[in-house]
C-alpha cells in the first residue's frame, strides 16, 4: 500500500522509554532517504547530530536504525528529547537540547574558597557551558557534601537553586549551610598490653583536641588521617617485635547531632620475637659477601620490620645497579612460636638484565624537557642502574621546581629485556612578586620588596631584583643564575649590588658603609652532592662618616681613605642533603666561603665554614647542632679591613646578648667586630603543646657558645660567652618567625643583655 504521507513519532524521557521505543513504536517500511533535515538547534552544531546517526542520504532507513539513532542522540547528554519524523522520504530529527550551565555560585561557604569548590564540581563533569540535568545537580550536592565531610563538616547541608535564564541556560546556586566541626571527643585502643593507651595515642596526628586545636585542627576527623595513624600504629609495633600484631577493627561512631566523633581501634599485639638468624638463598650473581653487607637485619636483637624492609629494598636496588630491573627479593620468616623467635631466610631471583629504552616525562606544563633530562644520570639505551635512577630523581627534586618527583618502571610490551622510564612530577609557582614589612627588636620596621624567578620562563634559570631597607642595612640586588651555562653542568652567576649598612650600636650614630660592586661567579660540580663555587667581583666600599662614627672606623679611613676599591677572588664548597630547609629533622648541612682581596686598595683573606646535623630522636623530637667558624687576616702589610668584620651576638650566633655586640669594642664602646668568629649552637626541637605532630609550630630549647676576636687577639675559650632558654618557632605567612628567651650564663662585665629577641627569617 502506497501512502504519500508516511509519519511516526517516537517520544522519550529517559533512557528506559528509548528501549521501549524498539518494541513499541509505530514501524514503517524501509525506504531510502532523500534528505536529513534537523530542527530545534539552538548551540549544538548540525554536524554533531549528524556524525552520530547510524545513515546518511541515500542509505535504507528502517526501524532498527532509528532506535539506534535514538540512543546515539540521546548518548551525546546534550538532548532531552529526540524525535524523528518522516515526511515524503526526507528524514526530519526534531530535538530539544538540555539547558546549559550559564554560571556556577555559591553562597554561606567559609571553609573553602570558591574556586575550590569549582574545580571539585569541573572533576564531575559540572561547570560553565555544560549540559545541565538533575541528575549532575544532585551528584553536585554529594560531591559538595563530600567535600565537607573530609573538613569534618559532617553537619553541612547543601541547597540548589535553579534560575533560567535567555537562550535555554541556567544559573546554579548553591547555598550552603556549613554547621559545626564534627570534633572528636573519644579515642581508645583496646587490647594493648605492652604499651599504654597514651603512649599509642600520642604517636596519632588526631586527637581530641586542646587549647591550640583551632590552629592545628588535630580535632577534625578525617579518614586519610586516620589510616595514616593506624599504620603509625602498625609500624610502632612491628619496629619493636611484635611480629603478628594487627588492627582487628576500627569503628568511627558519630553522634546523631554530628557535633562528636567516637574512635576505637581493636588491636592484637601478639607476642614480642627476636631474630635467631639470617641466611641467604637464591641467585645472587657471585657476590654473597658484597649482598650480606647490606643486612640490616641484626641476629639477637628484637624483630623490625623497618630493617627488613630496608634489606630486601638495599638487595633490589643492588641488583638494579647490574641492570636487573626485574630482580625479586622475599624475606621468608621461620617462627618459632615455643621460644619466640623467628629466622629470616631471603631468597633473591635476579630475572633477566634490562636497559632502558626510553624515558617519558609527564607534568611539566611550563618547565622545559631539557631542564629535566639534563639531571638525569640514567640514560637511554643504556643498562638499567637502579642508582643512576635515584640520584637521577634527587637531582629532579632538588631543583627545587616541583612539589613532587616521582619514577616508576614499566615494561615495554614484546621486549622483556627492555623497560621505560615514565617521570611524573608536579610543578609548583616559582615566581613570586613580594611588597612587605617586617619588624626585629634589632632593626625595628624593614621594608622590602622583591621579585623572583626561580624557573625562568621554564629554562631553569634563576632572576631576581630585590630591594630592602632597615635600620641597619639597606640593598638593592639584581641576580641572574644560569644552572647550566656549560652543557656539562657549569653554573654561572651574575650579581649587580649597592649596599648601605651600619653595625649594630645603641648610641644612634648616622654614619654609614656604603658597598657597590658587581660579580661573576661560577659552580663547578665535583661530584653529585659536592659542588665548588670559584669567582671575582669588583667592589667600592666608602666610609661615610658621620655621628658616634667608632674610632676605629675612621682610623683605618684616615690611614686607608675614606674610598676603598677592591677585586676580591672567592671560592666555596656547598653539600647540603637536609631532608628540609624550612624544618629539617634529619640531615647536614656544610658550606665554606673564602674571600682573597687579590687587587686594589683592601688586601686581605677571609674564610667561613658552617657545619649542622639533624638528628632525628623520635617522630616529634629532633637534636639540632650549628657551628661556625670565621677567620680574616690583612695582608701586604696592611690590617685586616674593618667594613669585612664579622659580628657575634644575638639570633643567628649567640643569644641572650644584644645583636652584633659581642668581641671588641673601641675607645667609643661602639662594637665594630673582628677577625676571628666562634659560634657553636644545640637545640633541642619539640612540638609545641597541643600542636600534635605539626612541624610548623615548634618549641625549641638551646645552648649557644661564641664571641668574635680581632685580628691579633688569641682565641681563649675563657672569652667565650655563653647562654641557654628556649623559644618558639613558627612558619607564619609572612615567613619563618623565630622567638628566643635567652639568660646567659657566662658573661663579662660590659656586656649588652637582651633576653627577649625576635626576627623573622632566622636559623639558629
Amino acid at each position: 500500500m502506497k501512502k504519500q504521507f508516511k509519519r511516526f513519532r517516537v517520544r522519550t524521557v529517559t533512557a528506559v522509554c528509548v528501549l521501549a521505543f524498539a518494541a513499541n513504536t509505530w514501524a514503517v517500511e524501509p525506504f531510502t532517504v532523500r534528505d536529513i533535515r534537523v530542527e530545534g538547534l539552538q548551540r549544538v552544531e548540525p554536524g554533531t547530530v549528524f556524525g552520530s546517526l547510524p545513515f546518511r542520504v541515500g542509505d535504507q532507513y528502517n526501524d532498527d536504525k532509528g532506535s539506534a539513532a535514538i540512543r546515539a542522540l540521546f548518548a551525546l547528554g546534550l538532548f532531552k528529547d529526540v524525535r524523528l519524523e518522516v515526511q515524503n522520504d526526507v528524514l526530519i530529527v526534531v530535538v530539544e537540547e538540555r539547558p546549559t550551565v550559564a554560571d556556577v555560585d555559591f553562597v554561606g561557604t567559609r571553609e573553602f574558597d570558591k574556586d575550590t569548590l569549582k574545580k571539585a564540581l569541573r572533576e564531575i563533569g559540572l561547570t560553565e557551558g555544560r549540559p545541565y540535568d538533575q541528575a549532575l545537580a544532585d551528584r553536585a550536592e554529594q560531591e559538595l557534601k563530600r567535600q565537607y565531610i573530609n573538613r569534618s563538616l559532617y553537619g553541612a547541608e547543601v541547597v540548589t537553586t535553579v534560575t533560567p535564564i535567555e537562550r535555554n541556560r541556567v544559573n546554579l546556586t548553591f547555598t550552603v549551610t556549613e554547621g559545626e566541626p564534627t570534633r572528636i571527643k573519644e579515642m581508645h585502643i583496646i587490647g594493648n598490653r605492652s604499651f599504654s593507651e597514651k603512649q599509642l595515642t600520642g604517636l596519632m596526628d588526631l586527637d581530641t583536641g586542646g587549647w591550640l586545636s583551632w590552629y592545628t585542627k588535630s580535632d577534625r576527623y578525617s579518614r586519610t588521617k586516620l589510616n595514616a595513624d593506624l599504620e603509625a600504629l602498625r609500624s610502632y609495633y612491628l619496629q619493636r617485635g611484635f611480629l603478628e600484631f594487627r588492627i582487628d577493627s576500627t569503628q568511627v561512631a558519630i553522634s546523631p547531632n554530628k557535633q562528636d566523633i567516637a574512635i576505637t581501634i581493636n588491636i592484637t599485639e601478639g607476642e614480642r620475637y627476636v631474630v635467631s638468624g639470617v641466611k641467604l638463598e637464591g641467585d645472587y650473581l657471585g657476590k654473597d659477601e658484597e649482598f650480606k653487607t647490606l643486612v640490616k637485619i641484626r641476629p639477637g636483637e628484637a624483630y623490625n620490620a623497618d630493617q627488613v624492609t630496608e634489606t630486601t629494598k638495599a638487595f633490589t636496588e643492588y641488583f638494579g645497579n647490574f641492570g636487573y630491573a626485574f630482580a625479586q627479593v622475599e624475606a621468608r620468616p621461620e617462627i618459632d612460636r615455643t621460644n619466640n623467635r623467628v629466622f629470616f631466610t631471603l631468597v633473591a631471583e635476579p630475572s633477566r638484565r634490562a636497559y632502558v629504552r626510553r624515558i617519558n616525562i609527564a607534568g611539566n606544563n611550563r618547565t622545559r624537557d631539557e631542564v629535566i633530562r639534563r639531571e638525569f644520570r640514567q640514560l637511554e639505551s643504556s643498562w638499567y642502574d637502579a642508582e643512576k635512577i635515584k640520584v637521577s630523581r634527587d637531582r629532579v627534586d632538588r631543583l627545587g621546581f616541583f612539589k613532587d618527583v616521582n619514577i616508576e618502571t614499566s615494561d615495554v610490551p614484546g621486549a622483556p629485556d627492555q623497560v621505560d622510564l615514565n617521570v611524573a612530577v608536579v610543578e609548583r609557582p616559582t615566581g613570586s612578586l613580594q611588597l612587605g614589612a617586617g619588624f626585629s627588636s634589632a632593626e625595628k620596621l624593614a621594608l622590602s620588596f622583591s621579585i623572583k624567578q626561580e624557573n625562568a620562563f621554564g629554562t631553569g634559570n634563576y632572576l631576581s631584583a630585590e630591594v630592602n631597607t632597615s635600620r641597619f642595612n639597606r640593598t638593592i640586588a639584581l641576580t641572574s643564575v644560569d644552572p647550566y651555562f656549560t652543557p656539562n653542568g657549569v653554573s654561572r652567576t651574575v650579581d649587580v649590588y649597592h649596599r648601605t649598612s651600619r653595625p649594630y650600636d645603641e648610641q644612634g650614630g648616622n654614619y654609614q658603609l656604603v658597598t657597590s660592586g658587581a660579580g661573576l661567579r661560577f659552580g663547578v660540580p665535583f661530584s653529585e652532592v659536592d659542588t665548588v663555587f670559584f669567582g671575582a667581583s669588583f667592589e667600592r666600599t666608602q666610609i661615610r662618616a658621620g655621628t658616634n662614627i667608632p674610632a676605629a672606623y675612621l682610623d683605618y679611613a684616615e690611614r686607608f681613605g675614606f674610598t676603598s676599591n677592591s677585586v676580591p677572588l672567592s671560592i666555596g664548597w656547598a653539600r647540603d642533603d637536609r631532608d628540609s630547609t624550612l624544618t629539617p629533622s634529619r640531615g647536614r648541612l656544610q658550606r665554606f666561603s673564602g674571600e682573597w682581596g687579590a687587587l686594589g686598595d683592601a688586601r686581605y683573606l677571609r674564610g667561613d665554614y658552617q657545619f649542622q646535623q639533624y638528628v632525628p630522636l623520635s617522630k616529634q623530637y629532633t637534636l639540632a647542632f650549628n657551628g661556625e667558624l670565621g677567620w680574616g687576616a690583612g695582608l701586604s702589610g696592611r690590617p685586616y679591613p674593618v667594613f669585612k668584620n664579622f659580628y657575634s651576638g644575638g639570633l643567628g650566633s649567640v643569644r641572650g646578648f644584644q645583636q652584633g655586640t659581642l668581641g671588641p669594642r673601641d675607645v667609643t664602646g661602639a662594637s665594630i667586630g673582628g677577625a676571628r668568629k666562634v659560634t657553636l649552637n644545640a637545640e633541642v626541637i619539640t612540638p609545641f603543646p597541643g600542636a600534635g605532630n605539626d612541624r610548623t609550630l615548634r618549641l625549641f630549647a638551646f645552648t649557644d657558645v661564641g664571641n668574635v676576636f680581632g685580628e691579633n687577639e688569641k682565641l681563649r675559650a675563657g672569652d667565650l660567652r655563653a647562654s641557654a632558654g628556649f623559644g618558639l618557632s613558627w612558619l607564619s605567612p609572612i615567613g619563618p618567625l623565630r622567638i628566643a628567651i635567652a639568660q646567659p650564663v657566662r658573661k663579662q662585665a660590659g656586656d649588652r643583655i637582651q633576653r627577649l629577641q625576635f626576627q623573622i627569617g632566622t636559623s639558629f
